[in-house]
C-alpha cells in the first residue's frame, strides 16, 4: 500500500509569507526605502524602526522588504530562462541521440567542468549592468543541469510504448516532445528548478555582497550585506543580522521544499 506523500507545509507557508511580503512591499513598506533622514542615522531597533536604520537614515524593514523583491525578481527571471534553454537542449540531445547527442554532450560536460558561478562573475564582472542583465547572465549561464536532467528523462521515455505508438501513428514531432515526453518530465523539472531557484538566490548574493552584482543604488538582500560590512565596524550589528537571517531562511525554505518533493518522487519510482 502505498504511502501518502508527507507536504512541507510549514515551509510552503513560511516561503509564500516571504514572497507575499516582497510583491507587495511597496504597499507594506512603513517607509519609503530610499528616503534619507539624516536625524535617524544608525537607530537601533525601535517601535519606529523596527528593524532600526541605516548609514543614511533609511528603514532597514523598508530596504528589507523592497531589496526582496529585486532578488526574488533576479532569481525568478535566471531560473525561468535558465529552464527553457535547458530543456530546448536536452531535449533535442535526449531525442535524436547519435551523433547530435554524443556531441552537444562534449559541450555541456565541458561546460559542467567549469563552475557556473565562476563564469556569472567573469560575465558580471565585465557586464556590470541594470538588474536584468543580471538575470539574463545568470539565465544564460545556468541552464547545464537542467538540460543533463531533461537529456537523461528524454532518453528514458522515448523508448516507452506510448511513444512508440506515438511514433507508428504518424504523432506530429512537437506532439511527441510537448505532449508526451516533456510533460512526463515535470516531475524531475520540478526539482531542479526549485534547487535552481535556491542557488540563483545565493549566486545573487554572493555577487551583490562581491560589488559586482545589482547596482548599490539598488536595494537587494545581497547589495545590504554589501553595506553591512562597514556598519558592523561602527556596532550596526542589526544591517547585516536581518537581511542575512531572511537569506538563510528563504534558502532553507527552497532546499527543503526540493528535498521533499525530491524524496517523493525517489519513492514513486521504486
Amino acid at each position: 500500500m502505498r504511502k501518502q506523500r508527507k507536504y512541507p507545509i510549514f515551509w510552503l507557508v513560511l516561503l509564500a509569507l516571504i514572497c507575499t511580503t516582497t510583491i507587495f512591499s511597496s504597499l507594506l513598506a512603513p517607509f519609503e526605502p530610499n528616503v534619507m533622514d539624516m536625524n535617524q542615522i544608525y537607530q537601533a531597533p525601535n517601535a519606529i524602526h523596527l528593524l532600526g536604520t541605516d548609514q543614511l537614515g533609511r528603514d532597514v524593514l523598508s530596504r528589507l522588504l523592497v531589496g526582496g523583491k529585486v532578488t526574488l525578481l533576479i532569481a525568478t527571471v535566471s531560473v525561468v530562462l535558465s529552464s527553457i534553454i535547458g530543456i530546448i537542449y536536452g531535449g533535442i540531445s535526449g531525442y535524436f541521440g547519435g551523433v547530435i547527442d554524443a556531441v552537444m554532450m562534449r559541450i555541456l560536460e565541458a561546460c559542467l567542468t567549469i563552475p557556473s558561478l565562476v563564469i556569472v562573475l567573469a560575465l558580471q564582472a565585465i557586464m556590470q549592468g541594470s538588474v536584468w542583465r543580471m538575470a539574463m547572465i545568470m539565465g544564460i549561464t545556468g541552464w547545464f543541469v537542467t538540460a543533463r536532467i531533461v537529456r537523461s528523462e528524454f532518453i528514458r521515455l522515448k523508448e516507452q510504448e506510448f511513444v512508440q505508438m506515438a511514433k507508428m501513428f504518424h504523432t506530429p514531432l512537437w506532439k511527441i516532445l510537448f505532449g508526451h515526453l516533456l510533460r512526463n518530465c515535470i516531475p524531475a523539472l520540478f526539482v531542479v528548478t526549485i534547487f535552481n531557484f535556491a542557488g540563483a538566490i545565493f549566486t545573487e548574493v554572493s555577487l551583490s555582497f562581491l560589488g559586482i552584482g545589482v547596482p548599490p543604488a539598488t536595494p537587494s538582500w545581497g547589495t545590504m550585506l554589501y553595506t553591512a560590512q562597514n556598519d558592523l565596524l561602527v556596532g550596526a550589528w542589526w544591517m547585516g543580522l536581518f537581511p542575512g537571517l531572511l537569506i538563510f531562511i528563504t534558502i532553507l525554505c527552497v532546499q527543503v521544499i526540493g528535498g521533499t518533493f525530491k524524496q517523493g518522487g525517489s519513492r514513486s519510482h521504486v
